[in-house]
């Protein structure tokens, strides 16, 4: 079994600018522009997928668009022994954007997307009926100043 590269060289980073910019392109028109081969391209792609720097090829979607424009960060509370349940539990609610176990006053973040202020109560109300789940705050996204975003951490 070969060994896997650590990092990313400047190829590496030109594929991944390239397929983020260009979603839609196909292999050989990235190859095109990059000039190099396609087959190279994919051996980039490929590779990249399974060290798991890639994580997905899918369209990024609008909650706004989809008809959910309101958006919260909602921190719950829970009991420690009850984590992988409500975790599980979690998961179930289409509304439920995100979800990490962070450190200080709560327990686990959640980006949740609601139709309105009132569908939101609705979301909140279902996660804190989850057995585990003792209480919760929340705070309701005005605006988006940064985007989601890891293509910078690939380097110049």
């Amino acid at each position: 079994m070969p060994a896997r590269r650590h990092g990313l060289d400047d190829l590496d980073r030109a594929v991944l600018r390239l397929v983020a910019e260009r979603p839609r392109s196909g292999l050989l028109e990235i190859a095109r522009l990059l000039g190099v081969a396609r087959g190279t391209v994919q051996a980039r792609l490929d590779r990249m997928t399974a060290d798991g720097v890639i994580t997905g090829f899918g369209p990024a979607l609008s909650p706004a668009a989809l008809g959910h424009p309101v958006q919260a960060f909602t921190t719950l509370e829970v009991e420690q022994a009850a984590r992988e349940y409500i975790s599980a539990t979690l998961e179930a609610i289409p509304e439920l954007l995100e979800a990490y176990i962070v450190t200080g006053p709560g327990d686990v973040l959640c980006r949740i997307a609601g139709r309105d202020h009132e569908h939101l109560q609705q979301v909140i109300d279902l996660m804190l009926a989850i057995p585990g789940v003792r209480r919760s705050t929340t705070v309701i996204a005005l605006s988006t100043v940064v985007p989601h975003r890891v293509l910078p951490l690939a380097g110049p």
